[in-house]
């Protein structure tokens, strides 16, 4: 991908200067043979017209973007994720072109190559500063340091903390001119995901009108229960342990169990009048040596109410953490305790499948009442089970169940797919009331059922689109599936293959509508995956996250076990890595962006972006505001949060994890700080972008 032909600003000097190297000796990689005479001046201007003309049209049809700076200047903002996820769109998919670029042939583009690589800074880069003048537009794209002959080609291995810091990533500057800043989303305190901006978007016009009129008519049968039941694919996506006479996905360890399969003309029979039962369930688990093992169940009748089923459970293995906080088990509570998961199984297998009733003696073939001549008599029909994140219910209780309904799905995130609401939040959004509120004392089951109860009713007196957002809102895949399977770009009705190839396990979320989702540990995983799905697929995304670490802007995630304590008034960020380690990162990722760009085939477009700055600042900042903010709700006045009077718990903190001490060192919340928390995201928010063709 030369340099000057993949991109560059759209001005009146850029396009001399293309110009001139399009006519110059730099793009001609092969000398002029001149007649062995030499004396001929028609014959040698006509070879030269020739071959002049030879030239543009081996470069006529080949792939360009360039950036149009007199649309840039008009925004408000920066190019947004949204923006770069529709230009993939627009040359993979149906998606209109942008205006803030040109694209030259871009129906000849063959594949799309978008890699995240957050750490990417201008500072790496030796780029210029963003200008802060108020003449200046600091949107506009920033002309990245040309390097010289033998930077161009620097040896994997070398040195960079001996290099300038425009050397840093050579390929980064031989391979692109210019480097465009972008804008993550968010509001003024919070970044919100780069990822899921990325792999979401607004649905067509066209498929908009058809899931209108699919919700139309969902209306109509508002009250039917059946609507709302799970589809494979959904199970699928979402980890479902699947009964084997739906799909061959799921293959049963010991000890697992299903529920029969019922003929499905007896679930459509007109003369079944048996009214299909909906059981609410949920289970509480406690960690084991073994794992997380079923130590407590409860159904409840969706329609009386009526707990049917209510019982704990002894584990096979000894218990290493009984999980209090969350299951509420106890170890006084189990110890009496002799039932065991295989009668657990037992006792709601015979509610799943209810056996047909005994024929009435004293009916006759006359009687309207009595079940045609010869005919058996049809069963009850498969009976429903609901919960919430139901699937991992199912496998607490080994039970693989086909009719599913869970308010995880039913519901959706605020902030759209592929997040999941809470219970509950769930139950106080919707249902006015709050669950969950027994502290240490643990989660009941019974509540959480019932929860999922008033929920599905909820969603069944008010409609389909109840407590849904972002409805007209999809996966890029879901689009690119429908672009390609009809004569557009992708091929004669297959569907464009996309893979999505990152760090942990892409595929329960912004991988779950992709052909392929493959989950790594390392950088050298995601390029090993990314060569191997390269071939097959129309469109890969993969991540590199080595940079990111080195720089210690990744922080480690709480869990429900270990929560993580909040920093003090007077954290701040992690010292900067050795020059030593980093020029070992950055030598690390130059080495895989080489290879990678080295496997690309012709036409490929490939697209870098970094997603958002150091975001360091902005977390300490929102972890002070969210402790000062919660410490308020608990009743504490300023004065005795400032002071540090907030009490301390059993582990040294509050419940908030922040050191509690009483020598008046508190934590403190003030407009000044507000202020430099909105600059902090400001500032983390920012990115770049680099667009080329491989030619």
């Amino acid at each position: 991908m030369k340099r000057e032909r993949t991109e560059g600003p759209v001005s009146d000097e850029s396009a001399k200067r293309a110009k001139t190297s399009e006519n110059g000796p730099s793009i001609n990689n092969g000398a002029v043979e001149q007649d062995e005479g030499g004396w001929s001046k028609v014959e040698k201007r006509k070879k030269k017209k020739k071959d002049k003309s030879e030239r543009k049209v081996l470069t006529a049809n080949h792939p360009r973007f360039m950036y149009c700076n007199h649309e840039i200047v008009k925004r408000n903002h920066a190019i947004t994720i949204d923006d770069v996820r529709d230009l993939v769109l627009h040359l993979v998919a149906d998606a209109p072109p942008p205006n803030w670029l040109r694209i030259d042939n871009p129906n000849m583009i063959q594949k799309v190559v978008t890699l995240l690589v957050p750490g990417l800074t201008p500072e790496l880069l030796a780029l210029p500063p963003l200008p802060t003048a108020a003449t200046s537009n600091p949107n506009l794209p920033l002309s990245i340091p040309l390097l010289s002959s033998s930077s161009a080609t620097v040896p994997n291995g070398t040195d960079f903390s001996t290099t300038s810091s425009a050397e840093n990533i050579p390929f980064i500057a031989s391979t692109f001119s210019h480097a465009c800043p972008t804008r993550a989303p968010g509001d003024q305190t919070r970044m919100h995901s780069v990822l899921s901006s990325f792999f979401n978007g607004p649905v067509s016009g066209e498929e908009k009108k058809r899931r209108l009129t699919q919700r139309v008519q969902s209306e109509i049968n508002k009250t039917d229960p059946t609507q709302y039941l799970l589809t494979l694919e959904q199970m699928i996506e979402n980890d479902y342990p699947i009964p084997s006479y739906m799909a061959d996905v799921f293959e049963k360890p010991d000890g697992w169990k299903e529920t029969p399969q019922l003929p499905t003309s007896q679930h459509s029979s007109k003369e079944n009048k048996w009214k299909q039962k909906i059981y609410a369930i949920d289970c509480e688990m406690c960690i084991t040596e073994d794992g997380k093992e079923l130590t407590r169940v409860c159904l409840i009748d969706y329609t009386s109410g009526i707990v049917i089923y209510d019982q704990l459970v002894k584990p096979s293995k000894p218990i290493i953490d009984y999980l209090t906080r969350w299951s509420g088990i106890t170890a006084e509570a189990l110890a009496p305790v002799t039932t065991t998961l295989s009668q657990v199984q037992e006792h709601i297998l015979r509610l799943l499948s209810p056996p047909p009733p005994k024929p009435n003696p004293f009916s006759t073939p006359s009687s309207p009442s009595s079940p045609k001549k010869h005919s058996a008599p049809l069963h009850p029909p498969t009976p429903i089970l609901l919960g919430h994140s139901l699937e991992s219910d199912l496998k607490a209780l080994k039970i693989c169940h086909p009719l599913c309904i869970d308010t995880a799905l039913l519901y959706h995130h605020p902030r759209g797919r592929p997040l999941k609401p809470g219970l509950a939040w769930l139950t106080k959004k919707w249902c006015g009331r709050e669950i969950q509120m027994r502290g240490e004392g643990g989660h009941d089951p019974e509540e959480d059922a019932r929860a999922c109860v008033d929920l599905l009713k909820k969603k069944m007196e008010m409609g389909p689109g109840f407590g849904e957002f972002k409805v007209d809102w999809e996966s890029i895949f879901e689009r690119m599936g429908r672009a390609g399977s009809g004569s557009g770009k992708g091929g004669g009705g297959e569907g464009i293959r996309g893979a999505v190839v990152d760090h942990g396990n892409p595929s329960v979320m912004h991988g779950a509508k992709a052909t392929t989702a493959i989950g790594c540990k390392t950088d050298e995983e995601v390029l090993r995956n990314l060569l191997d799905v390269l071939p097959s697929h129309q469109f890969v995304f993969g991540r590199f996250m080595e940079l990111a670490n080195t720089l210690g802007w990744v922080t480690p995630k709480a869990s429900p076990d270990q929560p993580l304590p909040i920093p003090p008034p007077s954290a701040s960020t992690d010292p900067a890595p050795s020059p030593e380690i980093l020029s070992q990162s950055l030598s690390s990722l130059n080495t895989h962006l080489r290879a990678l760009h080295s496997a690309l085939p012709p036409r490929t477009a490939l697209i870098i972006f970094s997603g958002h700055s150091d975001p360091r600042k902005m977390s300490v900042l929102n972890a002070r505001k969210n402790t000062f903010e919660g410490l308020l709700k608990s009743g504490r006045t300023p004065e005795e949060i400032m002071k540090g009077g907030h009490g301390v718990g059993t582990n040294g903190t509050n419940g908030n994890g922040l050191e509690g001490k009483g020598d008046g060192v508190g934590l403190r919340w003030t407009m000044s700080d507000a202020r430099d928390l909105e600059e902090a995201v400001e500032l983390a928010r920012r990115g770049l972008l680099f667009l080329g063709v491989k030619q």
